[in-house]
Formats: structure tokens, sequence, C-alpha cells
């Protein structure tokens, strides 16, 4: 069948949703499918889907997808991961049905959501989601009390360099975290240095969203920065970033050491925690974010960075690790609040800091730069405001080791 893909491409022709699918390196393991529900079941927006996963491969199969491909359903994946975790046959609907899926959306003429679309367009001028300028992008660092090597102005060799991320470097409740995660490292005596107004998006989101080619833009542009530079990793805020430079810049040849930040402290932890000196005195529960937990299987490193805070009590959520609820914000979701729920789909957000609030938490902990400003919306919706607060477990250490923001007189 892969075989057939390539005659298609070879001849010049437009390939169907089923012979794209089979293109890719896992592709022919959705000709395993039987028909379960398993993926249905366990999607967070299945049941409002006109279209949900089981269809969608049914359909494609059959080849009767035109229809499939003009539905809102195409639009309506947040990339949690849920349907390729648990199909018994191992079929990666998330990374290779959905972005096949979209795709073929594109090609015939099909437009995503406008705010999505507006997304793509800011990735493609600026480098960056927003849509601000790259001169911009070290604006977090203005004042701040730590030397920032700007290896876009001086390169250097570092141990760390550090990938900060859009939202990290430009969304201003997000810059606070990025800010404590500076002084951290310098605490902690790691030599580390960012690319500056060099920096673009690694492309996770796109790619989920059928932009293969922008994403083949950014990832022959990050490769050629990666090359200029000497470090012994990356770091990096983003855990979608991760899993892209994870998984699939691999499959243009680019292999570079890589950890999400908390995988990188959590190996740290006996040189950490020495420097814990201040109690927080507060209930916590942990969200676990889809990239770095289903997909990773990292569970216990952000719960590890967290049990070490003197004066903190960690509880969980009824779900959590493998089973816990998506944010709603991964693979482009952050675009497509007024899509789903349009569509008859509730903000995953509201659900998730309702299930906080009922473990008793005051805090609900995160590991990712989207959680933040979801579910601080979120609490405000459902009436959490004064119950319930949202802080990134970086300034969570950050307040313990006594270096948190300092508010300007």
């Amino acid at each position: 069948m892969i075989q057939a893909s390539k005659k298609a491409v070879d001849e010049g022709r437009t390939l169907t949703l089923l012979e794209e699918v089979l293109a890719s390196p896992e592709g022919e393991s959705v000709l395993t499918c039987m028909q379960c529900g398993v993926c249905s079941g366990s999607c967070p927006y299945g049941e409002v889907m006109k279209y949900p996963p089981r269809q969608i491969i049914q359909e494609a199969i059959a080849g009767a997808d035109a229809d499939l491909i003009s539905s809102p359903s195409v639009w309506m994946c947040v990339g949690c991961y849920t349907c390729a975790k648990r199909c018994p046959r191992g079929i990666d609907l998330t990374d290779v049905v959905w972005p096949a899926l979209r795709d073929q959306a594109l090609q015939r003429g099909i437009q995503p959501p406008t705010e999505l679309r507006v997304a793509f367009q800011n990735l493609y001028l600026y480098g960056n989601l927003l849509g601000i300028s790259p001169r911009k992008r070290l604006d977090w660092a203005k004042d701040l009390d730590v030397t920032v090597r700007d290896l876009s102005r001086q390169p250097e060799p570092v141990e760390v360099l550090w990938l900060v991320g859009c939202y990290p470097s430009y969304y201003p409740r997000n810059q606070i975290v990025t800010r404590a995660m500076a002084r951290l490292l310098t605490a902690m005596g790691v030599r580390w240095g960012v690319l500056g107004k060099d920096e673009k998006s690694l492309g996770d989101c796109d790619r989920l969203f059928g932009e293969e080619g922008l994403f083949e833009l950014l990832v022959e542009n990050n490769h050629k920065l990666f090359r200029q530079h000497q470090f012994d990793r990356l770091l990096l805020t983003d855990p979608h970033g991760f899993r892209a430079l994870q998984k699939f810049y691999p499959r243009y040849g680019i292999e570079v050491p890589a950890q999400h930040y908390t995988m990188y402290l959590a190996e740290k932890i006996d040189q950490l925690k020495p420097l814990l000196v201040r109690a927080i005195e507060a209930t916590v529960t942990y969200h676990d974010n889809c990239c770095v937990g289903r997909r990773c299987d990292c569970y216990e490193p952000p719960r590890e960075l967290l049990r070490i805070i003197p004066g903190l009590k960690l509880v969980e959520m009824p779900r959590n690790r493998e089973i816990a609820l998506c944010c709603g914000g991964g693979g482009g979701g952050m675009w497509l609040d007024g899509h789903i729920t349009e569509h008859g789909g509730k903000r995953l957000s509201d659900e998730r800091v309702l299930e906080a609030a009922g473990t008793g938490a005051n805090i609900l902990a995160v590991s990712c730069p989207f959680e933040l400003s979801r579910f601080e919306d979120s609490i405000k919706v459902t009436g959490l405001e004064g119950k319930l607060v949202v802080r990134d477990i970086i300034e969570l250490l950050a307040e313990s080791m006594g270096l948190e923001e300092r508010k300007k007189a």
C-alpha cells in the first residue's frame, strides 16, 4: 500500500486520505483497525463529532471521505493522544490520521477556523504563533537581575541551550515563569544561553494541523540554528516543542539531546533540594500535560519536584497520569475553543479546574505554557477565583528558593 502511495505521487495526482495515511511511517497500522470503538469512546469530543475517530478510519478505508473532509469534525481534535494510547492495535490516530485528514482538507481548499488560520499566518511571517516581532523575543529579560547569554548576539559554548518558546517569551503571565526559570538555573550554577531574536517555534502545532510544509520550513531553520551553537543539551519550557524534537525531528535526520524542564530538574534533585529554604504551606494538585505525560510516559518527575518543596502537600485528581483529562489547548486547540463550543463541545479546561478544586487543593500546578492562561480563564468562568490559583512548577520552586518575582514599586 505504501508503494501505491508513492505511485500516486509519481503520477502527479493528489493522494487520497487513505494513501496519505499509509505513506507515513506508522500508517499501515490503520489497516489493522477492528472497529472496536475504544478510540471514539476515549475521545473527549467523540460524542459531539459527526465523525469520531473510529468512523474516520472506516470512511478512509472505504474511500468515502468527501463528506468527512468537509465536516467540522476535522478541526475538533486537540491532540490529547488518548485515542492512540488506548488503541489495542497501536494505531497512532493523533500523529498520523488527524494530520493527514487536515492536510486533505487544506489541499481541497477547506480552510480551518479563523483563529487557527491567523496563528498559522503568524508562524509563517514572524516565527511565532502570537504574531509579535522577533526583536521582542527577549523583552522578558529586561532589567532581569541575572545574566542572560543572548547567543544570537554573541555565540559561546553553553551547558544548556534553553529554547524558551513562544508563549513564555511573549505572553505577560508566562514571562513571570520565564524570569523565574532564568533565576533558578543561575542559582543552580548552570551555564545557560538563549537564541534571542533567532529563536523560532519548533512547529508541533502546525504539523498536527496538516501544515507539513510549514513544519518542514521550521525544521530546516532550527536545524541550521542548532548547528551554529555549542551546547550539551537543549532545555524546553514547552512540552509540545519537546515532543516535536523527540519524535519528528529525527525523521529529518536531526537528533539532539533535549529535555523538558521537569525531566532536567528532576535529574538534579540532589543539587536542587538544599536550595529550597522557604516552606510553601499549600495543598497542590498537579495537571499532567498530554505531551510529557501520555505521549512520553513522564509522570513522576513533575511530582518529585513538587514533593521536595517544604510545606507543600500533594494530592491527586481522580483523573491523573495516563487517564488525565486534557486541558484542550494542544495540537492547535488554543485557537479552537470557539469552533468546538459552536459544534456542541465544552471547554475541557473548565471541567478540569472544577476537578482540581474538588480535591481540596488551593493550587493547581502545571508544567506547560498553554495551561496558565487556559486554567486561569476557566477559574474565572467557573467562579473559583479566590479558591484556586494556577502556578507553574517553576514558580513554586523559585518561591521556595526565595527567587520569586518582585513587584516593582
